[in-house]
């Protein structure tokens, strides 16, 4: 591929590197380091002028060492006389603080939005974002992802039969109805109430597990409260085995020590939008790549054509 450029930071170079190997596009030799205070020093080793770049850098964590060398290479790109600078966020942190829903509070989706813009991107790619409305918050183009196809292919791969998917609140019940309909499964929500940004309390089950294989499918998981209340919630509902996944495994504080306590949970399955640290690798998760699905995306806008074919319209 001609006139393209692949750059990447700290915040996930092995998906990067996927990426890169799939489109057969060497990666832009660039440092990104910090100077002896911490500051991030950006230095692109290569001529990038009149190129179309890419940045490969979700904003996972840390999200703000990696949000500010995001800003920082874009700034460098756009200096450097990038013909177009597409920022790809596999993740988009800050994401959660989407609107006011309390008093006195920032919405931090919308920020980060405007700091991207600002320091120079001309076009953003993400994947799953928290909150959809969130694309509109840009003021440039925004491609988003689902990474439905490559998590449904995992589980349709098991074969498993009697299938109910289940969503773990209200606001998930498009994307579970999507898997419902892709598995050929039927439909469940767990309804609860929200009493902390990280604790949640489940008050009942709407539609019938009782003897079903359930899939809870969710965005992210954080520190994983909500998902063992809710895979509580199904065993005590006679379901036979609980499986999870999810687009971003954040996996903070005490998700693992959760994940493996909970005897009721099988597995959960994540994407590598995150990268999963050693210290975090367990038997029960499992990892898929993305990498194809970004690198279809990324040679698509390359070549100006319509990535609409990798978008999956039964979320709307």
């Amino acid at each position: 591929m001609n006139g393209i450029a692949i750059l990447t930071g700290n915040a996930n170079p092995k998906l990067a590197k996927s990426i890169c190997d799939r489109l057969k596009v060497p990666p832009t030799d660039v440092l990104v380091d910090r100077f002896s205070e911490g500051e991030i020093r950006v230095q692109i080793k290569q001529n990038i002028r009149g190129k179309d770049v890419f940045i490969i850098q979700p904003t996972c964590p840390p999200p703000n060492e990696n949000l500010m060398e995001l800003l920082i290479m874009i700034d460098a790109v756009r200096r450097a006389s990038a013909q177009r600078i597409t920022v790809v966020l596999p993740y988009y942190g800050y994401a959660r603080q989407d609107r006011k829903d309390q008093p006195r509070v920032p919405i931090t989706a919308k920020l980060v939005a405007n700091l991207i813009v600002a320091a120079g991107a001309d076009r953003v790619l993400t994947m799953d974002l928290h909150a959809n409305q969130i694309q509109g918050f840009f003021d440039i183009p925004v491609d988003h992802l689902y990474a439905i196809h490559v998590l449904c292919d995992y589980f349709a791969a098991k074969k498993l039969k009697d299938l109910v998917v289940v969503s773990p609140d209200v606001g998930g019940i498009k994307m579970a109805r999507a898997y419902a309909k892709r598995l050929n499964a039927t439909l469940a929500i767990v309804d609860k109430r929200r009493d902390t940004p990280t604790k949640t309390e489940v008050m009942h089950l709407l539609g019938n597990v009782k003897g079903k294989n359930a899939i809870l499918v969710d965005d992210m998981i954080a520190t994983a409260g909500s998902l063992v209340e809710a895979v509580d919630a199904l065993k005590k509902e006679g379901v036979k085995d609980v499986y999870a996944t999810v687009s971003h495994g954040i996996l903070s504080g005490q998700a693992i020590e959760r994940i493996k306590s909970c005897k009721g949970l099988k597995e959960v399955v994540i994407t590598d939008s995150i990268p999963l640290t050693k210290e975090r690798a367990i038997d029960k998760i499992k990892v898929v790549s993305v990498s194809t699905l970004l690198a279809d995306a990324i040679k698509r806008i390359h070549n100006e054509e319509s990535i609409s074919i990798l978008f999956d319209v039964t979320y709307k």
